[in-house]
């Protein structure tokens, strides 16, 4: 049955949703901000835009919390140019109010190109997560023995984050890599202080290979999580009959993220969310200008949506 804060939550979003669409936006933003769920824009959708300022005026614009900023090749940052381009990267964000809590990389192991630079000029900066690079299963060696393989890495990886002070995350991700079962980054992890490794969780790849058993692949997983991705999908047809993954709005594919966000309460998992935008929302066609009207709307739709589900799910308490 609803009870009966559900029902005052439900009634306010009602009476904003008659104000104007800016006075809404608003309102949607202030009654979520005791949610412990900073909201920040993955800047590789950003990207088609002319500098670091232009990214973090639009973003702002939309009313993103942050920004989880792509430091890795063909990313809105690259590694070898990290001492000149982070900190301006960073601090074009702070100058228009948002917070960069987080950051996407390349780095698999403490031997990756680059990696003590930029975990040591992102930490000094304020960033506090990072999401690493994928691996790969060796088919020669097979599946555990490639597990075997990664223990000592994640460990001197773990290690590393820890004398920096950063919390680095393998986001599972669907297909044949590891960490699409999830249950395979979490032998590589389970082992390590989750406050220094750990697993970024998106919920999107999760119902993509367990439409049903993702519940209990949280749960194994679940103190080990600090970040969140989140995005939707559905199943879709092609014309010769076979079947394909495509990305959609939020709220109109198969996550069900009233049950999702119900589970991250239950278990008590809170962290910044890096929200995506996978779906086609502007053609290639399309100015400079219309890429940015639609990027706006798209993003602005996404974002209304998910600030409502978190309110409903009661996620402040």
């Amino acid at each position: 049955m609803t009870t009966r804060r559900t029902f005052l939550k439900q009634s306010a979003l009602a009476g904003m949703a008659s104000t104007s669409p800016q006075v809404f936006y608003q309102s949607l933003k202030q009654n979520s901000e005791k949610i412990k769920f900073p909201i920040c824009i993955f800047s590789k959708h950003l990207q088609f835009l002319p500098s670091y300022e232009a990214a973090a005026e639009l973003a702002a614009e939309i009313g993103f919390d942050g920004v989880d900023l792509a430091v890795r090749p063909k990313g809105h940052v690259l590694p070898q140019n990290i001492s000149k381009d982070l900190p301006k990267a960073v601090g074009a964000m702070k100058a228009a109010g948002l917070e960069v809590p987080m950051m996407t990389t390349g780095i698999q192991s403490i031997d990756s190109p680059h990696a003590n630079e930029i975990l040591a000029l992102a930490t000094g900066l304020g960033i506090q997560y990072y999401r690493m690079g994928y691996l790969k299963f060796d088919k020669e060696l097979g599946v555990g023995k490639s597990l075997e393989n990664y223990y000592s890495s994640m460990a001197e990886l773990a290690e590393l984050n820890e004398s920096y002070g950063i919390h680095g995350a393998y986001q599972n991700h669907d297909g044949r890599n590891i960490g699409a079962a999830l249950w395979d980054i979490y032998q590589l992890v389970k082992a390590q202080n989750p406050q220094w490794l750990g697993i970024q969780y998106d919920i999107r790849h999760a119902v993509v290979e367990g439409a049903k058993s993702w519940p209990i692949d949280l749960e194994l997983v679940h103190s080990h999580i600090r970040t969140f991705v989140i995005k939707d999908f559905h199943w879709d047809q092609r014309k010769n009959g076979s079947w394909y993954v495509k990305n959609v709005p939020l709220g109109e594919g198969m996550v069900d993220f009233g049950a999702y966000f119900s589970e991250l309460k239950r278990l008590n998992i809170q962290g910044p969310i890096s929200y995506h935008i996978e779906y086609k929302h502007y053609e290639d066609s399309d100015s400079p200008a219309e890429k940015r009207r639609k990027t706006y709307e798209a993003m602005k739709k996404d974002l209304t949506t998910l600030r409502k589900m978190l309110i409903e799910a009661e996620m402040d308490e």
